[in-house]
Order: C-alpha cells, then sequence, then structure tokens
C-alpha cells in the first residue's frame, strides 16, 4: 500500500466520520460548530486528494479504490446521524433516501462493470452533485449550532432537495450507460 499525500487526504476524510457523527449527536451548539468546520474540511478534500494526485502524477488504485468510497461514507454517515438526530424530517427524508440509494445502485453498477473490464468516468454533473450533497449537508449540520440570523435549516433543506435532484439524474445517466453493457 502506497501512502501519499492524496491517499493520506482520502483516508483523513474516513477516520473524520465518527467525530463529525458524535458532534452532531452531541446536539450542541460548540460541537455543531465543530461537526461543521470538520464536516467542510473533509469535504474540500474530496477535491484536494483528486488535484494533488493528478499534478504530482501519484494517481494509485488505492486512491482510484478509496476516493469514491470515502465520499459515499461520509455523505452517508451524515445523513444517517441528522435523519436520527430530526434535523432531516418529513419529506426532506425523500431527497435523503434518493440520495443513498442512487449511491449504493451506482456503486453496485461500477462494480459489475469493472469485473467485465468497463470503466464509466465521473461526469462532470456528477461532481457537481456531490459538490451540491456536500453543502447542502453543511447547511444542515451547521443548524445544530443554533443559528438564527439566517434560515440555515430553510437554506439547507432546499440545498437537500436541489442534490436530491440531480441525484436522481445522474444516477439515471449512469443506468442508461451502464445497461448498454448488460
Amino acid at each position: 500500500m502506497k501512502l501519499n499525500i492524496s491517499n493520506i487526504l482520502t483516508l483523513s476524510r474516513i477516520i473524520v466520520i465518527p467525530i463529525i457523527v458524535a458532534c452532531i449527536y452531541l446536539k450542541s451548539p460548540w460541537y455543531g460548530w465543530i461537526a461543521f468546520i470538520l464536516f467542510c474540511s473533509a469535504s474540500i478534500t474530496d477535491y484536494f486528494d483528486g488535484y494533488l494526485a493528478r499534478i504530482r502524477n501519484e494517481v494509485s488504485n488505492l486512491g482510484i479504490f478509496l476516493d469514491p468510497i470515502a465520499d459515499k461514507l461520509l455523505v452517508a454517515a451524515v445523513i444517517l446521524i441528522l435523519t436520527s438526530t430530526d434535523v432531516i424530517t418529513d419529506l426532506e427524508i425523500i431527497p435523503a433516501l434518493i440520495i443513498l440509494l442512487r449511491e449504493i445502485a451506482v456503486s453496485g453498477l461500477r462494480e459489475y462493470l469493472a469485473g467485465i473490464k468497463v470503466s464509466v468516468p465521473v461526469s462532470k454533473i456528477a461532481k457537481l452533485k456531490t459538490s451540491l450533497q456536500f453543502i447542502a449537508l453543511a447547511m444542515l449540520i451547521l443548524n445544530v449550532s443554533d443559528i438564527s440570523f439566517i434560515p440555515i435549516l430553510l437554506i439547507g433543506k432546499v440545498a437537500l432537495w436541489s442534490a436530491g435532484i440531480l441525484t436522481l439524474y445522474t444516477g439515471y445517466d449512469y443506468l442508461k450507460s451502464g445497461l448498454k453493457h448488460f
């Protein structure tokens, strides 16, 4: 296993997940801020790990394997804890569920396609989807911090619905591309 700065950034995204979840679970404004800062930092590493790997010519099989897993673990863990702490409730569970189901379905599709030696590259719209998911979840985490001067919860829920819609689109796009190989 080759550890370089890119792989360390990816691994840090996975390692910080339990701390983020614990901070959200504690439902304290102080811990809400810690969760927000850690989540934003972890989200930013999603850009920099790939960028650094490419410019430093350090793209590795470990990084290619771990990067999408780190994203999915981070998003899924935060969605689940925000749902369990009633930050994501009622109709907002629908886009949250869409996000989780799409991630599972696309992972399965990618695994199947890899088995038959077919690669499905990540599209620019899928990268936008991931960014929008990170923004939505960051806003919802920030809600735990009891900010009252701006409608953080409303902004987070609108962003979550937007991410859900974009997630549906990219899921359909991947499925359409993948079905050609069945």
